[in-house]
């Protein structure tokens, strides 16, 4: 199966300073895939880099176009979409005003099947549609912060951290509606420090340390690498084996 979004021989970096060295990724259609690892291993650096925030050496290719040269909007409109880490919501326009700006390049038949679609997933921000964004919640913001990138139909949800801060009741919904988009046709990149629950619902996984991808393959077997176990889990994984 060929690959929705390629990512060969990536490097980023903050002046002299390489956050990212010789990263190779792939994401295939209609799949997750999670990049795991500490703060500060370079997984939000890359993700950036790949929606064009920062900029990348190497090759970036999506959906069969080499997007290493085109602007964010492009990026976008090409069906490539971020949440970033720290939502980025506009707290004094409503929730239904935050969802409308993702929509901005459709026109207005295909963004009010993107309502319908957002509220279904999110029906809390149907419920709050009028209510300003910075009165939300938590769990609400990042439900408007993944809705509004939802609102523009991407082939590919890129996700910076969705559970940081949040209540375990709300981490497990996050999580349960990130696989519902994958049934959806949404194919999701997840950053994630909740190593568990990110294995738990990914196909595959990268683990990031120093700016370098030291392990990938199948997410359950990443799931029980010794190392992984030892490094990221939390908890002995009883047969685990070494990297």
């Amino acid at each position: 199966m060929s690959a929705l979004l390629q990512v060969t021989d990536a490097h980023v970096a903050y002046g002299k300073v390489e956050a990212v060295r010789a990263v190779n990724l792939e994401v295939r259609a209609d799949e997750i895939v999670t990049i795991i690892g500490a703060n500060g291993a370079g997984k939000t650096t890359l993700l950036n880099a790949v929606m064009g925030i920062l900029p990348l050496k190497g090759g970036v290719t999506f959906a069969g176009q080499d997007v290493s040269k085109i602007d964010i909007e492009d990026r976008v409109a090409a069906g490539l979409s971020l949440v970033p880490e720290h939502r980025e919501l506009f707290a004094t326009m409503n929730v239904e005003d935050n969802l409308l700006l993702g929509a901005f390049r459709i026109d207005k038949a295909t963004a009010a099947r993107s309502f319908e679609h957002v509220y279904t997933l999110f029906p809390r921000l149907k419920e709050r549609r009028k209510q300003l964004a910075g009165t939300l919640s938590g769990g609400e913001q990042q439900m408007l912060a993944m809705g509004r990138a939802l609102m523009g139909a991407p082939k590919l949800l890129m996700l910076d951290e969705p559970s940081l801060g949040l209540a375990p009741i709300i981490v497990a919904d996050i999580f349960r509606i990130v696989s519902e988009l994958r049934a959806a046709g949404v194919s999701v990149l997840l950053v994630e420090q909740n190593a568990q629950a990110a294995l738990k619902i990914a196909d595959r996984a990268y683990v990031m340390e120093l700016g370098e991808f030291i392990l990938d393959g199948v997410a359950s077997d990443i799931a029980s690498n010794q190392r992984v176990v030892a490094s990221y889990l939390g908890f002995q994984h009883e047969g685990a084996s070494a990297i």
